[in-house]
């Protein structure tokens, strides 16, 4: 703690990521893609446009939000770039969920969800509450209809994977035309709908995607938001308030390239979920409950161990996996999809733990 703090910077709890190890481990705790990004990337990257780099990026990365608006078909007003999803979240509760008139209840998050959600409310001083998710951790939209402020919940949702239908979404937003409705989509590609497609028709949403998961290109932090005009322009005065250049000229090109090439991405979607429903059966088969996810990772408790102690006895063996101790939640195993070798390694370690036969995960 410093004496030259401020009062709400003493009174923060910061977001923890997940371990980033030095050692060579096997790295489950994530949820980065097992795959390289695109081809193109490395093309991109080893161009030669360094003498571009004395320069200033573009500060509304143009070409960028055309080539992200582009595959949601929408126009380049509607989409917002910048350095990762997670600065573009943080932006967006800056812009549209600290108190304006008429707009003054709680700002309503899932109470199982990204644990970054608090931490930028109480960063920017925004009134927050949680609504519990059902019992079987799916999400009842029914309880958000009620109030004045924002809305937020991630689709699918994080850390369980579980996901929404799109006409469920489209529903509250009718519901709700004066309130703001952002879905952070981080994770949509992997079995999702996204609901980008709704922002024509409702000026109250935002959706937020990542090339971070899907793409994978979590090393070089890049994020869209899409939705109205309107919100488009609140988020680039915030934006401009804060860092008028968040997205730089490499990250740019690269990000294009990766849009560009919609093959790399459906085959290495396809690969990592085919993966996934593999390591679902078989982590069923040795005595876990698994929820249904529709991301790059599965969310499992074993009916007899708790949470923490296979988290220890998985890094004793150098897997490391995401747990989160908190109330719910905390005999749960959230395990990212890797590769099929990947996974085949963790299947067999969990059944040296716990018991049980083996099989290759391309079975």
């Amino acid at each position: 703690m410093s004496r030259f703090w401020s009062d709400r910077v003493h009174r923060i709890s910061p977001y923890l990521p997940g371990e980033q190890p030095k050692a060579a481990l096997l790295k489950l705790n994530t949820n980065e893609s097992p795959y390289p990004p695109s081809p193109t990337v490395r093309t991109v990257l080893s161009s030669s446009f360094a003498d571009e780099l004395r320069l200033y990026p573009d500060p509304r990365s143009t070409a960028l939000r055309e080539a992200a608006a582009g595959r949601q078909g929408l126009a380049a007003e509607q989409a917002f770039a910048g350095n990762g999803s997670d600065e573009v979240l943080a932006l967006a509760f800056f812009a549209f969920f600290t108190p304006r008139a008429g707009f003054d209840g709680p700002l309503l998050f899932p109470d199982v969800s990204y644990s970054f959600y608090p931490v930028w409310a109480d960063f920017f001083g925004i009134e927050w509450q949680t609504v519990p998710l059902s019992d079987d951790f799916t999400l009842d939209l029914a309880v958000y209809r009620a109030g004045r402020g924002g809305i937020l919940f991630p689709n699918p949702n994080a850390p369980t994977g579980i996901a929404l239908p799109v006409n469920v979404i489209e529903d509250l937003l009718c519901d709700v035309p004066d309130r703001i409705v952002v879905i952070d989509e981080a994770y949509v590609e992997f079995g999702a709908e996204s609901a980008a497609r709704l922002v024509a028709r409702h000026d109250n949403l935002l959706v937020v995607q990542t090339l971070s998961k899907s793409h994978g290109l979590a090393g070089l932090r890049v994020g869209f938001a899409f939705g109205s005009p309107e919100l488009i322009a609140g988020l680039d005065r915030v934006k401009s308030s804060f860092n008028s250049y968040p997205v730089d000229r490499i990250a740019e090109r690269v990000a294009c390239a990766a849009l560009a090439d919609g093959a790399w991405l459906d085959e290495c979607r396809d690969r990592i979920v085919a993966t996934r429903e593999w390591t679902g059966r078989r982590l069923h088969e040795l005595g876990f409950e698994v929820l249904p996810s529709s991301a790059n990772f599965v969310f499992a408790r074993h009916r007899e161990i708790s949470g923490a102690r296979l988290v220890k006895d998985l890094r004793a063996q150098d897997i490391l996996v995401r747990h989160f101790a908190q109330p719910r939640i905390e005999d749960y195993l959230r395990i990212s999809i890797g590769t099929d070798d990947e996974m085949q390694r963790l299947v067999a370690v969990l059944e040296s733990l716990l018991g049980g036969g083996g099989h290759d995960p391309r079975d």
